[in-house]
């Protein structure tokens, strides 16, 4: 029996050499082809990032469209998702393809569609691609050199029109003299040589070619970047540090003492200085995970709040129909106006030290302002990797109303758009979630300090791992 391939959060990803296989590839890019012939599309842009196979994967893409009469804009060598999203709305094209596991393990691969709109293609595009997903690809795929003769297949530089649409926007002199020195982790990924042409002044770390992340996955959270971390810490020159992930869309960022900046603290300050600063207005786009304090900030500054299911496909969506000034979700995938519709780690990490540039504040004196407009908190997040039995055990639970409380804490509300967020007390909540992209159960808390979002998490493990049923 064949296996049925699914879109997750974003994008199909799988195993290499186990579900995400050559034949497979084939199946899904046949299914997209047919897809886009039926809207009436013509171009399609393909990169792929640092990952292993991502060359053979791209091509075995690339010949798949051609034998479908599709032309192809392809990149050479490894690009960011962000450059191939770029890439749709520069090129005119109609749709993108991003070979990418983003930051899952180095064992995943990925298939990334991207609108023409510079952002992910939208739920009911991708439930009509999968409905389209053949059980077998019926072609073995049109050979490069003959596309090329055909004119179906045309090699693209992803990557320089991405660095001129950053130098357009952004003034890197007054960054780069800004007497702050960077620290700039790209985790194995697709952002390193972009980071270099435009922080020639940094630290880097991580910025070679290994296709095995050497066996980390490349997301861009504390627990995997404690080199950089220490890096500043034993450095006192160095004032800010970023990480990106594989594919360079996500962001995670350090302050001058080498203390983690999370994406909850980002969005906040990236609202605060597109409202106070850049004199912009609009909509504030948040995934459920996303802390509360998005929302006090966002009624003192007078603007609307949406809340939508985890995954930026549902804020890529809204930002393509509605004035929205900054979306994120809690997974460091972030967006701003003025920028496409789409995660940007380098993007978003220029735009943070252009606030220090302009300010002449360091990240910890803008995270103390946001404190004082909306009050401390800190957050965490527990990846519980445990089997597919206790996991549906425990959504069921969620669902049907079994946890009353969490050790000492007693659950006062819950919210249900995607995954259970419990709260807790003021200012205290507690978020449960099967990850869409990877076997593991997420746990989220929000305290006033890290010591109690510690305290909130072991509190939660000890009655999710004992209760197993209702």
């Amino acid at each position: 029996m064949v296996k049925k391939i699914k879109f997750g959060t974003d994008g199909w990803r799988a195993i290499i050499a186990d579900d995400y296989t050559v034949d497979n590839v084939r199946r899904v890019t046949e299914g997209t082809a047919l897809w886009m012939k039926k809207k009436g599309y013509s171009t399609v842009v393909i990169g792929h990032d640092c990952r292993f196979g991502g060359k053979l994967f791209s091509e075995t893409t690339t010949s798949v469209f051609g034998a479908h009469g599709i032309k192809v804009k392809l990149a050479k060598g490894y690009v960011s998702t962000p450059m191939v999203s770029l890439g749709v709305v520069k090129t005119n094209s109609d749709l993108g393809v991003v070979i990418t596991a983003s930051h899952n393990p180095p064992t995943y691969n990925g298939f990334k569609l991207k609108s023409n709109f510079g952002g992910p293609t939208i739920p009911s595009d991708i439930a009509e691609v999968e409905a389209l997903l053949p059980d077998v690809c019926s072609t073995p795929g049109m050979p490069l050199a003959d596309m090329e003769d055909q004119g179906l297949l045309e090699y693209v530089d992803l990557e320089k029109i991405y660095l001129d649409h950053v130098k357009a926007n952004f003034d890197l002199d007054l960054i780069n003299n800004a007497g702050f020195k960077i620290a700039y982790d790209a985790m194995y990924g697709a952002g390193q040589n972009a980071v270099r042409q435009l922080l020639p002044g940094a630290v880097l770390l991580h910025c070679d070619d290994d296709p095995s992340f050497k066996g980390q996955a490349p997301e861009p959270i504390h627990k995997n970047l404690l080199e950089l971390s220490e890096t500043i810490k034993n450095d006192p020159s160095i004032t800010v540090g970023l990480a990106n992930d594989g594919d360079a869309d996500r962001i995670g960022m350090y302050d001058e003492d080498g203390n983690f900046v999370d994406s909850h603290h980002l969005l906040l300050l990236l609202l605060n200085y597109m409202v106070k600063h850049k004199n912009q207005t609009g909509k504030v786009i948040i995934t459920f995970s996303v802390t509360d304090k998005m929302a006090k900030l966002a009624e003192q500054f007078g603007l609307d709040v949406e809340v939508t299911k985890i995954g930026f496909k549902y804020i890529a969506e809204i930002m393509t129909q509605e004035d929205v000034v900054v979306g994120g979700e809690e997974s460091g995938g972030l967006a701003v106006k003025g920028h496409i519709p789409e995660r940007d780690g380098i993007w978003m990490g220029l735009l943070v030290m252009e606030f220090m540039a302009k300010t002449g504040k360091t990240i910890k004196q803008l995270v103390q302002d946001i404190y004082d407009m909306v009050g401390s908190f800190s957050t965490g997040r527990d990846d519980l990797r445990i089997t597919d039995e206790l996991k549906h055990a425990i959504i069921d639970n969620c669902k049907n109303g079994v946890y009353t409380t969490f050790g000492d804490y007693t659950i006062q509300k819950t919210e249900s758009i995607d995954g259970y967020k419990f709260w807790l007390a003021e200012d205290r909540w507690l978020m449960i979630r099967p990850s869409g992209t990877e076997p593991v159960l997420r746990v989220y808390a929000q305290a006033p300090d890290a010591t109690e979002v510690r305290r909130i998490l072991d509190a939660a493990q000890g009655t999710l791992l004992q209760k197993q049923t209702a």
